[in-house]
């Protein structure tokens, strides 16, 4: 009996250990420490961490080292005596005065590493505006040149299909935009960051970069990225329902490559102004209409535009629809106070908001037949 429970102890043992080490190597690529980043700030971060982390171990070595001594030399085994004295002035003194040293050795490179993650650069080459919206970022590049400004909204790209486990998901699930944020190597950055609509948070973890987006406030930071690369972020409050789908991507490229794309961006920012003129067809606004629809509706109002019952109402024959041209253009530009439909205004081109106001007009059996013009968007905000 005996000799059977200590088969099966090491049968279990075997087991154990085989176990450990195939998710040892399953984990090959896992690491326990933190990354050091691509930028100074991240570096500086990096450094203190280990710092920190150094002191602990030398602390915790030296304590464990003279109890495990203390236990061993004066066991009882050995005849030890305990000491009749429970006092000992220069005892105290030292044990108070060495832990207030340690203290001061690590409080001085973490007030100077924050001191300069909280530094402020208003001298910096590139100066990007992060805003915070339900549930995309609007990255806006202020510059004085003179030139068209460059400004987009990114949204999170994996489809709601991947979301609902209807397809496979992609590698970088919930990691993906439509719009990557462009930033230089080898340049200062300096970033306005705020929110429309609740608290967002920018984070981005190879910058060490993560600071609060709240309505009404711009708060600033700083990097200086040494390494080109895709960089990966999300925003890091509960901001709402969709908080999980606020994704950040950022390009690193070299400072030529980030001249040239600007200089792309700019012409195409032109082109679009351009297009505000042109007198559309109603196919052209309603192939247009329907990606905006996809990227900035569906997720309340369904692709099929039958909304959620009791949630999102319904685009199929709704009055704001189907009713006056005005009305429709009203709804998105303006939103409707006290629901969750937000004003996009501000968040569409002129010509994105005449096309989807044309798509949901001509959708879903809404067979209105009418176009609003680009034009007829710029005379409502306009009053006329």
């Amino acid at each position: 009996m005996l000799n059977r429970l200590r088969f099966r102890s090491l049968t279990t043992a075997v087991v154990f250990i085989a176990v450990g080490l195939l998710s040892g190597l399953a984990s090959a690529e896992w690491q326990v420490n933190m990354t050091r980043g691509v930028t100074e700030i991240s570096n500086d971060v990096y450094n203190l961490h280990m710092l920190i982390f150094i002191i602990c171990c030398v602390i915790g070595v030296l304590v464990f080292g003279v109890m495990f001594y203390a236990m061993w030399a004066h066991r009882k085994s050995r005849g030890a005596v305990a000491e009749t004295w429970d006092q000992n002035h220069k005892l105290e003194v030292v044990w108070t005065v060495i832990p207030l040293l340690i203290l001061l050795g690590m409080a001085v490179p973490a007030t100077i590493t924050l001191a300069k993650i909280y530094a402020d650069d208003p001298q910096a080459d590139v100066t990007v505006m992060i805003e915070g919206y339900q549930w995309r970022w609007r990255y806006t590049y202020i510059d004085d040149s003179g030139e068209a400004p460059v400004s987009f909204f990114s949204s999170m790209s994996t489809p709601r299909e991947s979301i609902a486990n209807v397809v496979d998901k992609p590698e970088n699930y919930l990691l993906e935009v439509d719009n990557a944020l462009y930033l230089p190597t080898d340049r200062s950055i300096r970033f306005l960051i705020t929110a429309n609509d609740v608290i967002h948070s920018w984070w981005v973890p190879a910058f060490a970069v993560k600071k609060d987006a709240v309505p009404g406030i711009i708060n600033t930071a700083n990097t200086f990225i040494l390494e080109e690369g895709t960089y990966r972020g999300m925003c890091a409050e509960l901001c709402g329902r969709d908080h999980a789908f606020m994704p950040i991507v950022v390009e690193a490229v070299s400072p030529e490559a980030f001249d040239d794309w600007m200089s792309e961006q700019r012409a195409e920012a032109v082109a679009l102004a351009e297009l505000t003129s042109k007198e559309w067809t109603l196919d052209e606004l309603s192939t247009r209409g329907q990606q905006v629809y996809n990227t900035f509706c569906a997720a309340c109002h369904q692709t099929s535009g039958q909304g959620i019952p009791g949630v999102f109402p319904s685009m199929i024959g709704s009055p704001k629809v189907v009713g006056l041209p005005d009305e429709t253009i009203d709804v998105l530009v303006n939103g409707v106070r006290g629901t969750a439909m937000q004003a996009f205004g501000n968040q569409l081109s002129d010509v994105d908001l005449a096309a989807v106001a044309t798509y949901i007009r001509n959708s879903w059996g809404n067979n209105m037949g009418d176009v609003i013009e680009p034009m007829d968007v710029i005379n409502f905000k306009a009053g006329l």
